[in-house]
């Protein structure tokens, strides 16, 4: 099974958040869109429908824990790594994507085919996936 496999049963909607924008801000998206993980958009350095890096559930914990009641204030391009995107393909397998999350210690991948983010897998996307096919060889 392909990453493509899981996005054609998901949602196309993939919420972002601007690098200038604030932890309070971020979380409230991912709150509001009951979810754990934004992709981070640099509307500043990319063209088109790009992804920077991730902001997560943990990152929000980090702010906090760091700097009180203050890290909400804090921009989220303070607290993410822009330096290495890690991210994979609609092409590449289940088993790939895996992979990548274990050797990187991540839950979540944007999925950018053609230089252009076309959604966003989880770990609990990629254990549902093998669950299933568990079930059908079963």
């Amino acid at each position: 099974m392909q990453v493509g496999d899981i996005l054609r049963k998901k949602t196309a909607r993939v919420v972002t958040v601007r690098m200038n924008e604030t932890v309070g801000v971020a979380a409230q998206l991912m709150r509001a869109s009951n979810i754990s993980a934004l992709v981070v958009k640099d509307v500043v350095r990319t063209e088109g429908n790009t992804a920077a890096g991730m902001f997560t559930e943990r990152d929000v914990v980090r702010a906090i824990a760091e700097h009180g009641a203050a890290g909400v204030a804090l921009k989220v391009s303070q607290l993410i790594s822009v330096q290495r995107l890690v991210a994979c393909s609609s092409s590449d397998s289940l088993e790939h994507v895996r992979h990548l999350m274990n050797v990187n210690h991540i839950r979540h991948l944007p999925v950018i085919d053609n230089f252009s983010l076309a959604g966003v897998i989880s770990m609990r996307d990629v254990a549902a996936a093998f669950d299933e096919a568990a079930a059908v060889a079963a």
